[in-house]
């Protein structure tokens, strides 16, 4: 994941085990839909940001050429335990969205799962498309998995909203998953001030973890226009993995853009 906040504030990006444990939920989200790009695409695959490696490893896996950017140390470290275990050796590289410069172009880059909204201006949306535009092969393709909130979401506006409850794999425990959400939609800023509550069976707090993150969500026609300004001349933004168009607020923005 990229992440974007003071280093001073928690992140979930911090600790790559407990990232998994939250993210586990996920595990299979959006798994089969890159298997199937990745499959299609025909040459190498950049997963960016690649996180704990939620897609890269099941890839890698596979025997897909693929290679990984994140900006966090923790993410990658977590990355290589787990590769190591799988007995994996993959490519990644600690860079962020806009900096990143690797030795060869892709025939697919992805990234996924609502990560380029931590891209906070407009300036870094523009600089982090051109990149992956520079590192895609001629008839390359990129996708973004992003966002953009309805009327619902936006009117959570500074409520403590439960977002989910797990069980830790571990010790069995529960943890509750709280987001204070703030929004300013004059900037597109969305600010998550998140707590994750562990409970014994008893429903005893036992312990609370803080969390922060913002992000700067995205909508259709000015994604379409971000694309433009990178270079891009062909795109095609949907609601869905079954590529549906996008016509609805309630569904979700991916973005499809060929070099």
């Amino acid at each position: 994941m990229m992440e974007s906040n003071s280093a001073t504030e928690p992140t979930p990006f911090d600790d790559g085990e407990f990232y998994d444990i939250l993210m586990g939920q996920l595990a299979d989200y959006d798994l089969a839909f890159y298997r199937q790009l990745a499959g299609e695409a025909g040459g190498p695959v950049l997963d960016l940001p690649c996180g704990t490696g939620r897609i890269l490893l099941p890839l890698l896996q596979e025997g897909i050429d693929i290679e990984g950017v994140d900006l966090s140390a923790e993410m990658l470290a977590r990355l290589r335990q787990k590769a190591e275990a799988l007995g994996l050796q993959p490519r990644v590289h600690q860079a962020s969205f806009t900096n990143f410069c690797l030795e060869r172009q892709f025939a697919l880059i992805i990234s996924p799962c609502n990560s380029f909204v931590h891209n906070l201006t407009a300036d870094d949306q523009i600089q982090s498309l051109r990149l992956c535009r520079e590192h895609l092969l001629l008839g390359g393709l990129l996708v973004i998995d992003t966002f953009f909130p309805g009327s619902q979401f936006l009117a959570a506006n500074n409520q403590r909203v439960l977002e989910g409850e797990i069980t830790h794999p571990t010790t069995g425990n529960r943890l509750r998953m709280y987001d204070l959400r703030s929004m300013d939609r004059v900037t597109q800023i969305f600010h998550s001030a998140n707590e994750i509550e562990e409970l014994d069976a008893d429903g005893r707090l036992l312990s609370t973890r803080p969390f922060s993150t913002s992000i700067r969500w995205i909508y259709k026609t000015e994604m379409e226009l971000l694309l433009r300004i990178a270079g891009f001349s062909r795109w095609e933004i949907c609601g869905g993995f079954d590529r549906r168009p996008l016509e609805l607020e309630t569904d979700a923005m991916l973005a499809f853009a060929w070099k």
